[in-house]
């Protein structure tokens, strides 16, 4: 799992009158979030309080050392001299300021949006992987689960599919996007075909794992959900497309295919 560095908070604290909170929250959509972020700065929140004498705003960067070459790329900014100048007229809104900088105490990590990865995975006869979940009597699938923080797509569904199935897969890239709006979760299809391995349950997970020839049986009668089916029809359909997880400043690829 790939590991982010220790990132850095800068909590600004914003004492005003009440009865100026809408020109302050002008001042900050106008100058001061254009500013952070097109330099490179990520909001994480802006608050205030239920009075509205009081307005926080908290940033997030990489390193101490991104902090201080942002700062100094605002400074040098027309946007910053403009802000500036205006601040100085309305400098009477302000009451106080003030300035922490922040370390986060763990890695606390709660997304709006989970991501899942499932495979349409094939073996040398051509036929599909499928799993029978624990929790999921009803219907078989293709094999899959969510993606961790900090986890690759391509790592997380060839994760997936050897702790579900105990079958080693080579991924060839991606057949479908798949969101469920009623549960906020994302599934990324892939299509790839066995390396190795014999199919076998997980306890606690999969009740069954096995290869079957899906164009021999009758797919509505084994995978009996429509969403988990069209993703099988897409992939049967379609040539895989191409993914890729990286990072950026600067940019780097962590997986892609094709390579």
């Amino acid at each position: 799992m790939v590991r982010r560095s220790r990132m850095i908070y800068k909590k600004e604290i914003i004492t005003i009158y009440p009865e100026d909170y809408e020109r302050v929250t002008q001042f900050f959509h106008k100058y001061e979030l254009p500013l952070h972020l097109g330099h490179g700065a990520r909001l994480i929140g802006r608050y205030k309080t239920e009075e509205s004498n009081e307005v926080t705003c908290l940033w997030e960067y990489d390193s101490h050392e991104e902090f201080h070459n942002i700062q100094e790329k605002m400074k040098q900014s027309d946007l910053y001299r403009k802000a500036m100048k205006e601040r100085e007229d309305i400098e009477q809104l302000f009451l106080e300021v003030k300035v922490e900088m922040l370390e986060k105490t763990g890695d606390y990590h709660f997304p709006k949006y989970i991501v899942s990865v499932s495979a349409f995975v094939t073996n040398d006869a051509g036929e599909v992987l499928l799993v029978k979940n624990e929790h999921r009597e009803d219907t078989y699938e293709m094999p899959g689960g969510r993606v961790e923080y900090g986890e690759s797509l391509i790592t997380a569904v060839k994760r997936e599919v050897i702790e579900e199935t105990g079958v080693k897969v080579e991924i060839d890239g991606v057949t479908g996007v798949y969101h469920n709006i009623s549960r906020d979760i994302v599934c990324i299809v892939f299509k790839g075909h066995q390396k190795s391995g014999v199919p076998r349950p997980l306890p606690g997970e999969t009740k069954e794992a096995l290869f079957k020839d899906v164009h021999s049986i009758d797919l509505t009668k084994w995978v009996t959900r429509d969403q988990f089916r069209v993703r099988i029809f897409d992939a049967m359909q379609k040539e895989a497309g191409p993914v890729e997880s990286y990072h950026v400043r600067p940019y780097g690829i962590v997986d892609r295919l094709p390579k």
